[in-house]
């Protein structure tokens, strides 16, 4: 007995020793291993709902396409007292320009040209004075522009009053051009380099009918109204040119408001 008893003893020795370590610190362990094993899952987590079926990913896609349709009236407007963006700047088009009711057209501005000595900084495109068109919109500058106005209401107006129902619109054979004289390769520049000249190479009626300077300056009907609005041309323009001026002028006038020495000169 007392044999069975010692070996008794020697074996819970044995199992004393042999027995684990304190599994108390184990679970906080166990706590912190789990939390990688959350954060591996979390992504994947919307997973678990399953695949979207293709027919309800169009359906989405379709009516999010359509939301601005019915977007609320008040959608997309700034609250109250919220800045508001600057205003763009307004645009330059038709109307009077020059000061001066009766000379329509618009505002150019600043026009260069290629020869050196071109171009005008305040030009404006005329396209109709007291009521009578221009056949384009010619470039000038304002003095030009109002010579032509005093002209069309003093001369060609009353000059052609009696014709075709009066004067309706000019045909406009140049205005501003960066060239020389009479188109020349060298030479000094031509008025109409500067915007201060214009051409005119024949008239129309309120009844379609028209009159040339080619052809009507010498004929029996128009020669007279012609030779007129010629010669009233001197004094509103500083420079004349017509048929009896030369070759280059047989088919129309020219007016320019450059002056020789403070005098006109008409030819």
């Amino acid at each position: 007995m007392r044999l069975v008893a010692a070996c008794v003893a020697v074996m819970l020795a044995s199992a004393a020793v042999a027995s684990p370590p304190d599994l108390s610190l184990r679970p906080p362990l166990k706590a912190a291993s789990a939390a990688p094993a959350l954060q591996a899952v979390a992504p994947d987590a919307q997973s678990t709902a399953g695949p979207v079926e293709p027919e309800k990913a169009q359906r989405s896609g379709f009516f999010a396409s359509l939301r601005p349709l019915f977007r609320s009236p008040r959608a997309g407007k700034a609250p109250a007292g919220a800045a508001q963006p600057a205003a763009l700047p307004a645009v330059r088009g038709s109307g009077s320009v020059c000061g001066d009711p009766a000379i329509q057209g618009e505002v150019i501005g600043r026009v260069t040209g290629k020869i050196s000595g071109c171009g005008l900084s305040d030009a404006v495109g005329i396209t109709a004075v007291s009521g009578v068109r221009l056949s384009t919109r010619s470039t000038m500058d304002c003095t030009t522009a109002k010579a032509l106005k005093t002209w069309v209401d003093n001369s060609a107006r009353p000059a052609l009053a009696g014709k075709g129902g009066g004067l309706r619109k000019i045909q406009v054979a140049a205005h501003y051009a960066c060239r020389r004289r009479n188109n020349a390769k060298t030479g000094k520049l031509s008025e109409h380099a500067n915007g201060r000249a214009i051409d005119i190479s024949g008239f129309e009626m309120a009844d379609g009918s028209s009159i040339s300077v080619l052809t009507g300056w010498n004929a029996g009907s128009s020669s007279r109204a012609l030779q007129r609005m010629h010669a009233e041309a001197c004094g509103p323009f500083g420079t004349v040119l017509g048929p009896r001026a030369n070759r280059f002028h047989l088919d129309h006038f020219h007016f320019d408001t450059m002056r020789y020495r403070n005098r006109t000169f008409c030819r």
